[in-house]
């Protein structure tokens, strides 16, 4: 509801959070973008035995979230583009130059975070089944 009512840098929760200049919501989302993926992309591939070794396995996992991160960050740009003069409020960047770079950073870490709290939980339950 939040994310629907304003803009990524419009959320009055996140105003100046821990001294910040910017707001920072948009970066929660892209958290998220890494740590939901993981796990989904993490189950494809193990039930669908695409690759054997838990190294590979979370190599590949991260790569996918990399790249579907990356993917919405060409989108983004695309749909700015295509706005013009709303470009900016759009994409949220608030003067930040490495915005794009730091998104994907963090859905990166979202990934990353997924398989280390979350891998022997879902293996657990991948055994039940």
């Amino acid at each position: 509801m939040i994310g629907g009512h304003y803009t990524y840098a419009e959320v009055p929760l996140f105003d100046n959070l821990w001294g910040s200049e910017r707001n920072n919501y948009d970066k929660v989302g892209h958290f998220v973008q890494g740590f939901v993926p993981a796990l989904i992309a993490r189950e494809i591939l193990i039930r669908k035995q695409v690759i054997n070794g838990q190294g590979w396995l979370n190599v590949l996992v991260v790569l996918i979230c990399l790249g579907i991160s990356a993917l919405y960050e060409l989108i983004e740009w695309w749909v700015a583009l295509a706005s013009g003069e709303g470009a900016e409020a759009f994409l949220g960047t608030q003067g930040y130059m490495w915005d794009t770079q730091s998104d994907m950073a963090l859905a990166m870490v979202g990934a990353i975070s997924a398989l280390i709290l979350l891998t022997k939980l879902h293996d657990k339950q991948l055994l039940k089944q």
